[in-house]
């Protein structure tokens, strides 16, 4: 009887710690959603507008002080929050287009074809995902919102094709696919019905993990001058103009940046809890 109480204690405990990871990752990802939204209607000041002296400190007036034109810095920030959830939700659907049918073609395809297109994933991987957003939105000729989010989204679905590939190849040597073949389903049918509600769990959280490194890459493409141009207040331009400021007014690097990671880190505590939910194994052993 004592064993059984000491198993269930740790049982207890990871499952404590499983439902807060899942709860922290929702209240910061709500919390930029909702900011996000709310920046469509309303925000406290003129994001263009010069309301106060240059490299205010933080008051009551301006909740994070102004930057070098005297604008207001949360204002920005708040804008900030929805490029950046843009970009995230713009390059994940892009990439999911592309990775997903790509990869389950694959899993169909001859073996030539289903091997050429393993190794164009491993190819494109093999290079890092700045590196081929950079190059997309070098042959666009224009640094736009919309050429940040097709380069990110481009560069990640070699990610996701090659993932759903190993994923739909598991499920099509399964008994149930083998009957299905037999009964004479169709391979839309199958498709369908079978290989992409099986593969959607774990993609799902590949998703939340790519949404993450896409809000990263964007905020490096602004800092380079390759996101989204001025007057868009991307997090990667507030820290860019911060930089030769940052020893008099450190609060304008440190506020956009505490922003960037807040909802980085939402992200990925989200996929960790998406993980522990559609991975049954893992609900066992709670």
């Amino acid at each position: 009887m004592t064993d059984l109480v000491e198993l269930k204690a740790p049982s207890s405990a990871r499952r404590t710690a499983r439902s807060l990871t899942l709860a922290v990752g929702l209240i910061l990802v709500g919390l930029h959603l909702l900011v996000g939204i709310l920046t469509l209607f309303w925000t406290p000041y003129d994001p263009t507008a010069m309301t106060g002296g240059r490299l205010a400190p933080p008051s009551w007036e301006h909740w994070a002080g102004t930057d070098r034109l005297g604008r207001d810095l949360f204002t920005q920030i708040m804008i900030g929050s929805r490029i950046a959830l843009t970009v995230g939700a713009g390059a994940v659907a892009i990439a999911a287009l592309i990775g997903v049918t790509l990869g389950v073609l694959a899993a169909f395809a001859t073996r030539t074809l289903d091997d050429m297109l393993a190794a164009t994933f491993d190819i494109l991987i093999a290079f890092p995902t700045l590196l081929l957003a950079m190059l997309v939105v070098a042959a666009t000729e224009t640094a736009s919102l919309f050429s940040a989010i097709l380069a990110l989204g481009i560069a990640i679905s070699a990610i996701v094709g090659r993932l759903t590939r190993i994923l739909a190849k598991r499920v099509l040597a399964m008994d149930y696919i083998t009957a299905a073949r037999t009964a004479g389903s169709s391979w839309l049918s199958i498709v369908f019905r079978h290989v992409l509600p099986n593969i959607w769990p774990t993609l799902s959280v590949n998703f939340a993990l790519q949404f993450g490194i896409a809000i990263i890459a964007e905020a490096s493409l602004s800092y380079l001058g390759l996101g989204a141009p001025p007057p868009n207040a991307s997090w990667g331009r507030l820290l860019q103009e911060a930089q030769g400021t940052v020893y008099t007014a450190p609060f304008g690097a440190v506020a956009p940046g505490i922003a960037l990671v807040s909802l980085v880190i939402g992200m990925n505590l989200l996929a960790d809890g998406l993980r522990d939910i559609g991975d049954p194994t893992r609900r066992g052993r709670r």
